[in-house]
């Protein structure tokens, strides 16, 4: 099965070729026709699949270049995440040699500098429900030529945090625009609430095909940090993802580690947007090979290369933990996971692990 033989056009299929994709996965096989058919989606599927490309070939091919106006829109409930979609489909759109617009629009940055972009009337607006709101309220930001609609992590959109703001902006929307919704796990809460909102068809692929392997090491509780010390230093860990479960405790890592020498960064929640970017710039670019983040601050963010992922703070569900895990062993390659646990949370990890059905070794100390 190819690109083609799922409806994409060629001049889409030439940008993939160029990105050295050339065969879909199982969830871009699956969603794409359906996406083109026009329905209303659920996509669900392991981190590191492809969601995002399932959901931007079919939207760009509802996209009309000639036609100035909004016509796509995704959602994403942090700013990095936003961003990152953004510039995937800047990519390909340049590579495919369309003319169409991108903008994201997120709260936090410069608000004049995001009405001047709207003047050039951007085909695809990426950004977060308040801010693309805000716009419409000051009659920046016309709705009404909205074709598609994208939540991307859908069941944090459709949370306790999210969720009036994403109602609110639905109701600016034409009704008959479509909607696809994304995310690696939905739990019941948000898979009922999409269904009331969008009635849509739930497409869920369930094989991950993991490449990681699972470790755990007992540690006493004040001695993590220092495991993650020495891990550093003893294994070949080019990219790692530490997580912790409490912004308090990233900084606290952040600053033990780099006393240590180690070159590492932090992604918390409450710095500034500029100082995220900047983590995550540093840790994509190999100028830190440690980056230290709490589940909220990482989610569906795409790092590449990320060979270890070691757990601080213990995962409190089976959900929590694929998504963390996800983050490395993507497109083929191998990873592995790191658990660092105290006597009293043995228990709980191997209970996750039976429930996961992945096989839990102790990491070696060789």
């Amino acid at each position: 099965m190819d690109f083609t033989s799922l409806g994409v056009p060629e001049h889409l299929t030439t940008a993939l070729a160029k990105r050295g994709i050339t065969a879909p996965t199982e969830i871009q096989a699956a969603l794409i026709p359906a996406a083109y058919a026009g329905e209303n989606l659920i996509g669900e599927a392991p981190t590191g699949t492809g969601k995002t490309l399932a959901y931007l070939l079919p939207l760009l091919a509802r996209i009309d270049p000639a036609v100035r106006t909004a016509q796509a829109l995704i959602l994403a409930p942090t700013h990095e995440l936003a961003m990152q979609i953004a510039a995937v489909a800047r990519e390909l759109i340049q590579a495919a040699g369309l003319s169409v617009g991108v903008q994201a629009l997120i709260g936090g940055a410069n608000i004049k500098r995001q009405i001047e972009a709207l003047k050039k009337k951007p085909a695809l607006i990426v950004g977060s429900a308040p801010r693309v709101q805000e716009l419409h309220r000051l009659g920046k930001l016309k709705l009404t030529g909205v074709k598609v609609l994208v939540l991307d992590e859908f069941d944090r959109l459709l949370g306790k945090q999210h969720l009036d703001d994403v109602r609110a902006l639905i109701r600016l929307l034409p009704p008959e625009r479509q909607a696809l919704l994304l995310s690696a796990t939905a739990g019941v809460a948000a898979v009922r609430m999409a269904e009331e909102l969008f009635a849509p068809r739930l497409i869920c692929v369930e094989s991950t095909n993991e490449t990681y392997e699972n470790y755990y090491d007992i540690v006493s509780f004040r001695d993590k940090i220092k495991a993650v010390q020495k891990l550093t230093r003893r294994l070949p860990i080019r990219r790692g993802l530490v997580f912790v479960g409490r912004s308090f405790d990233a900084a606290h890592a952040l600053e033990k580690l780099r006393y240590e020498g180690i070159k590492a960064v932090a992604l918390l929640g409450q710095e500034r947007r500029d100082q995220r970017r900047a983590a995550l710039d540093a840790i994509r670019a190999g100028r830190a090979e440690i980056l230290i983040s709490t589940d909220l601050a990482a989610r569906g963010l795409d790092i590449e290369d990320v060979d270890y992922v070691i757990h601080i703070d213990l995962p409190e569900d089976v959900r929590t933990y694929r998504h963390r895990a996800g983050r490395t062993a993507r497109a083929g390659k191998a990873g592995a996971v790191i658990s660092l646990v105290d006597a009293k949370e043995v228990d709980k990890l191997k209970a996750l692990a039976a429930r996961m059905e992945i096989d839990l070794s102790r990491l070696p100390h060789s």
